[in-house]
């Protein structure tokens, strides 16, 4: 009898402990925009892995392995600083697709093992279209006890408005006809 009262004392203090040991948790980010023009058009200015002039925060791009499923994009931002991200699945048919940075530079995003899919569905009966960019990732600092600028609502909040000012530029661009 002892030996459970001892137990369950430990276990009182021991486990809450490790509830906080375990590090960050995935966090999540989804942002949509519907854009007045048919999907193929919308698609035809995304579709090029290797350009990613649609988004604001990008001053160049380079993939020299093109759209084919492993090629490394690098990213330069107008701000300063460089960035790899790796094409993990790519769909022409279904106007959609898939990347990884697997080293994120928290300067320049708070988070880290950030992934996300870009995908373009009909709207309006096909006179429009509807794009979707979800992304998933871990804030920018892994261990306990983050900075506020790389904690989980950092993360979400500089993810969330990445996705947005893309999202937002790729429809000013398209409907611009630029």
């Amino acid at each position: 009898m002892a030996a459970r009262i001892i137990s369950f004392i430990v276990a009182l203090f021991v486990l809450p402990g490790l509830a906080f040991a375990h590090g960050p948790t995935r966090q999540k980010a989804s942002e949509s925009v519907v854009i007045d023009a048919a999907p193929e058009a919308v698609w035809a200015r995304i579709a090029e892995f290797g350009d990613m002039s649609w988004h604001p925060r990008i001053a160049m791009t380079d993939a020299a392995e093109g759209n084919e499923k492993g090629s490394i994009r690098t990213l330069g931002f107008t701000d300063g600083g460089m960035m790899e991200e790796e094409l993990s699945k790519y769909d022409a048919a279904k106007m959609s697709y898939s990347t990884f940075i697997g080293h994120v530079n928290v300067d320049l995003l708070p988070a880290t093992n950030y992934s996300s899919t870009i995908t373009i569905k009909p709207a309006e009966d096909g006179a429009k279209s509807e794009v979707t960019w979800r992304a998933a990732f871990y804030r920018g600092y892994p261990n306990n006890d983050p900075p506020a600028e790389l904690n989980d609502e950092a993360a979400i909040a500089g993810i969330t408005a990445y996705i947005r000012e893309g999202l937002d530029n790729l429809k000013a661009t398209v409907e611009s006809g630029s």
